[in-house]
C-alpha cells in the first residue's frame, strides 16, 4: 500500500508539472455507483469472500485536465465476517462473528495513466489510481438470540463504561480503476479501492478476553455470552474466554475494500489549447 501511494504522489507531481503543456478539459462530474464491500481482519484472515456486503453511493468530481482529478464521495455499505468459514481450527472453536454498516466520506486524487476527453473518438478510455484521505462511521453487531445486538455498548474486550473504542475512524484510500467515456457527458466507471483503517475495531475483535466475572457484573450476562461464543472441537485445546487469553490481533489493522461500477454526468466543457 505505501509502494501505492509513494507512486501516486510521483505521478501526481509530474502531473501537475506538465499540466500548462497539455489540452485543458476543466469541469465538474457527478455520478451515482453501486456494487460490493469485502472486511479483511481478525474474523477474516484469509481474505474469504463469501459474503459480500451491499455497496452504494455518490461521487462529485473537478477535472483539472485530462490527467488529474479530485473527488468527494460518500458511500454506504455493509460488511460482514464469521469465523465458522475458515479453515483454521483455532478461529473456528474461537466461533466469533460480526456485522457492520460503514458510512465512508472519501477525498481522493485521480491519476489518469491516458489523456482522457469526454466525448473523444481516441481518448475515450484510461487506467487510472485513487489515492486519499477517508473518514467512515461503524458500529458492529453480533446476532444473540436470533436478534442483532450492538457490541460497543458491552465492551466484549473489558472496556470500562465511557472507554469504549471510538465509532468513527479515518483511513488511507488507494486504489485503481478504469474510465470509458459513452458520450460527451455521459462516462462509466469501474473501480477497485481499499480502506486501511486505522482501528482494530470495525470487528470489535482486537487484544485478550476480559475478566468473565467482572465483565457480567459490569455489562451483564448478553456481553459476556458474545465476549466468548467458543465451541469445543476435536483436536483444538485451548482455554478460550480466559482473562488475558488472546482474543485478537492489536498488530494490525482492520481493512474494507468497495468494488463498484458507476455511470458519471459531466458538466465541463472542452477549452481549445493555448497558442
Amino acid at each position: 500500500m505505501q509502494k501505492i501511494l509513494r507512486c501516486l504522489i510521483v505521478a501526481v507531481f509530474i502531473t501537475s508539472f506538465g499540466a500548462s503543456q497539455s489540452q485543458a478539459q476543466p469541469g465538474w462530474e457527478l455520478g451515482l455507483w453501486g456494487g460490493a464491500a469485502y472486511y479483511f481482519g481478525d474474523i477474516n484472515t484469509e481474505f474469504i469472500l463469501k459474503h459480500p456486503g451491499g455497496l452504494g453511493g455518490a461521487t462529485a468530481r473537478f477535472n483539472f485536465n485530462r490527467r488529474l482529478c479530485w473527488r468527494m464521495s460518500l458511500g454506504i455499505a455493509r460488511v460482514s465476517a464469521y469465523d465458522s468459514d475458515s479453515e483454521n481450527p483455532w478461529q473456528q472453536a474461537r466461533n466469533l462473528h460480526f456485522r457492520s454498516p460503514i458510512a465512508d466520506f472519501t477525498t481522493a486524487l485521480e491519476f489518469n495513466f491516458l489523456s482522457y476527453t469526454h466525448g473523444s473518438k481516441d481518448e475515450f478510455f484510461t487506467p487510472y489510481l485513487v489515492g486519499g484521505l477517508a473518514a467512515f462511521y461503524y458500529n458492529p453487531q453480533a446476532l444473540y438470540q436470533g436478534e442483532w445486538v450492538n457490541l460497543r455498548p458491552l465492551g466484549t474486550e473489558g472496556q470500562f463504561k465511557g472507554e469504549e473504542y471510538f465509532s468513527i475512524s479515518p483511513a488511507l484510500v488507494y486504489g485503481v480503476g478504469m474510465k470509458f467515456s459513452l458520450s460527451y457527458v455521459w462516462g462509466l466507471q469501474i473501480e477497485i479501492s481499499g480502506r486501511h483503517t486505522f482501528t482494530d475495531y470495525l470487528d470489535d475483535v482486537s487484544t485478550v478476553y476480559p475478566d468473565r466475572t467482572d465483565l457480567q457484573k459490569l455489562r451483564g450476562e448478553v456481553a459476556v455470552a458474545l465476549s466468548d461464543p467458543s465451541i469445543d472441537l476435536p483436536g483444538v485445546d485451548e482455554q478460550f474466554g480466559r482473562e488475558g487469553f488472546q482474543r485478537g490481533d492489536s498488530n494490525s489493522k482492520d481493512q474494507y475494500v468497495f468494488i463498484s461500477i458507476g455511470l458519471n454526468y459531466y458538466f465541463g466543457h472542452l477549452l481549445c489549447p493555448k497558442y
